[in-house]
């Protein structure tokens, strides 16, 4: 069989973990994903959104290493899951910056096994 057809099936392999991935349901934890941020959202947003819940240790918005752009996500620790867990409750769909915002707990940082 040649490289193209070993390539299409780990590739398919890849897109199946990452679909099922996305179908577990993240344990509750410290830290919360929070999608969906408008562009213009800075660590400073979304330190003001969530500080009413408890005490934020980190917050901050991904973004692009070459061009200082959002990446449109970020991330929000807590210093414990249950004010976590009152955040994701209170400001799942509602608005930061300008846009609802979808927050969930986030998973883990998983490997990279394409290399």
């Amino acid at each position: 069989m040649n490289k193209g057809f070993w390539q299409l099936i780990k590739s398919k392999s890849k897109m199946d973990r990452d679909f099922n991935r996305d179908q577990t349901p993240a344990e509750p934890n410290p830290k919360l994903f929070i999608g969906g941020l408008a562009w213009a959202a800075t660590d400073e947003d979304l330190k003001a959104a969530f500080s009413p819940f408890g005490e934020v240790l980190e917050a901050m918005v991904a973004r692009y290493d070459d061009t200082g752009r959002s990446k449109g996500f970020g991330f929000v620790r807590f210093s414990s899951t249950e004010e976590a867990v009152k955040a994701k409750d209170e400001l799942d769909g509602k608005e930061i910056a300008g846009r609802a915002v979808k927050v969930d707990f986030a998973r883990p940082k998983r490997e990279n096994t394409d290399r």
